[in-house]
């Protein structure tokens, strides 16, 4: 299934890992960002048609099942397949580091932020929960600004099982609650870890929280007393990337 993307840095970095899936480039009339004209250059290399000077008509966005007007640069690009849940753990205990969990989140916002911070802190792996969640839609993409073409991610069915797979290959559980009693700061560097992050609204569902090691949180310094999802995964990537 194809998305359209109109974010370049999103374009970019799917030209860069797998040309092939990127099927046209759009362009208004007009001079392109300096960012388009690095897409644009890189898809010339790789003969990618590049439709210029375009009229605004509808096109069919068909992952998310509407159409748009195209008066903005923006490119047809094939999702990218995720991996079995085994093959993200593979080689875990020859290569140990950071992972993550996504349960249930529904802000495709909040995915695509996460996406672009755990590449930004090598994260190994996501997993996302296949239902109830937001899925991989065109604004995870440009939201991610590339990040979803640099980690890999699996959605299995079963969070539960894919939780066991992980700890089979040597990865602790670790869970976020703002209901935890200890701190980020209190847990254990040496060893990998699969940071599991829950609903927006509702946090961890219990099933998951159960089959956690250990569970962590972001202690207030100030009046609020809690933040969003996006943001708090991203204190905690940094938090757990600290060398020992």
């Amino acid at each position: 299934m194809s998305l359209v993307l109109k974010n370049p840095h999103s374009v970019l970095a799917a030209l860069k890992c797998r040309p092939h899936d990127v099927v046209d480039i759009r362009l208004p009339a007009g001079k392109p960002s300096p960012a388009w004209n690095e897409v644009i250059e890189l898809a010339r290399q790789h003969q990618i048609p590049i439709r210029t000077n375009l009229a605004e008509e509808p096109r069919r966005n068909a992952k998310e099942g509407k159409f748009e007007r195209t008066g903005a640069a923006q490119a047809t690009v094939r999702e990218r397949n995720g991996l079995l849940v085994e093959e993200l753990f593979a080689e875990a205990s020859a290569s140990p580091g950071l992972w993550l969990a996504l349960d249930c989140l529904q802000d495709p916002h909040n995915v695509g932020a996460l996406f672009r911070t755990a590449s930004f802190y090598g994260i190994k792996g996501i997993i996302l929960t296949r239902d109830r969640s937001a899925p991989l839609t065109s604004t995870v993409y440009d939201v991610a600004a590339g990040g979803l073409e640099y980690v890999p991610f699996g959605e299995p069915t079963n969070m539960a099982r894919a939780m066991n797979i992980a700890k089979a290959a040597g990865v602790w559980l670790l869970g976020a609650s703002e209901h935890a009693e200890q701190d980020v700061s209190q847990i254990p560097r040496d060893r990998s870890w699969m940071l599991i992050l829950g609903n927006e609204e509702l946090g961890l569902r219990r099933l998951t929280l159960e089959k956690c090691d250990q569970v962590c949180k972001l202690t207030a310094r100030g009046d609020v007393p809690s933040l969003n999802v996006s943001v708090a995964g991203g204190i905690l990537m940094a938090e757990l990337s600290r060398a020992v």
